[in-house]
């Protein structure tokens, strides 16, 4: 089973392995959207089977939604859990303050609400999304349709006073059409390459009209867990200081690799 997975799918399910065993019993989690948090909701999926496990899933995306239901897992709103224990998500890019770009699936707003309502973030990746400077992965903006073409431009304008590489903005699509969010938005991805000052690029994007959210997840992040293709983990907490090594060693039967649907 494990022998047909790309190193990059090894290297994520290994992460999301790993951070599953942050969860215990009676705590409300965060269910990030993406291929690394699918696995992660695979493996609490099988907790819950086998072990019993019990834990109250809070996803960011109706897509986590679906996936953790028919794992077996509770799912409950955040208005219903109100705060959560922790929040496990993936990344599309992090740094060495583990900072983070977030967003390329579309679920930017309800990850960041949820990831802010926790007291604790664990990310999930794999050893290709750590970057020396963020911004070389699209960063997306989340604007509501109304005037989305003047809420561009507006962008486009403060862009020339950013510290950043490039500066071409595309409209998501979806085919013909926009991209639309859960919440019913449009997303404008920003070309940057490089971005110098990601902490004042996320406040000067959040105050313009028009614009719901960014990308830019500054100050949220308190672990990640950094998966490789064969099997080895990295866990570097940004609280503690520390950068800690573990291994998961592949079942070639496990439950896991039946019937993926990613």
């Amino acid at each position: 089973m494990t022998a047909e997975l790309s190193p990059i799918d090894k290297a994520k399910f290994v992460a999301a392995r790993r951070a599953a065993d942050y969860v215990q019993d009676g705590m409300r989690v965060g269910l990030g959207t993406g291929s690394t948090a699918a696995w992660l909701v695979r493996c609490l999926g099988e907790m819950v089977r086998e072990d019993g496990l019990r834990f109250r899933g809070v996803p960011t995306s109706s897509r986590t939604a679906a996936l953790a239901r028919e794992e077996g897992i509770d799912v409950v709103g955040l208005d219903e859990a109100r705060w959560l224990d922790l929040t496990i998500d993936g990344a599309d890019e992090f740094d060495t303050e583990l900072n983070l770009v977030k967003g390329g699936g579309g679920a930017l707003l309800q990850e960041k609400i949820v990831a802010a309502a926790s007291d604790q973030m664990v990310v999930i990746a794999d050893a290709a999304k750590e970057v020396a400077h963020l911004g070389a992965f699209p960063l997306p903006v989340e604007v509501v349709p109304f005037g989305w073409r003047t809420t561009q431009a507006l962008v486009t304008e403060t862009l020339e006073a950013m510290d950043v590489l490039g500066r071409e903005i595309t409209l998501r699509m979806n085919g013909s059409q926009p991209f639309v969010t859960d919440e019913g938005n449009y997303i404008l991805d920003l070309h940057l390459g490089r971005i110098g000052n990601a902490r004042q690029l996320a406040m000067v994007l959040n105050q313009m009209p028009g614009v719901v959210e960014n990308g830019l997840f500054i100050d949220i992040c308190d672990t990640v867990i950094v998966g490789h293709g064969d099997g080895r983990i990295e866990i570097r907490d940004i609280n503690a200081g520390t950068v800690s090594e573990d291994r998961i060693d592949f079942v070639e039967d496990d439950n896991l690799f039946r019937d993926l649907g990613d």
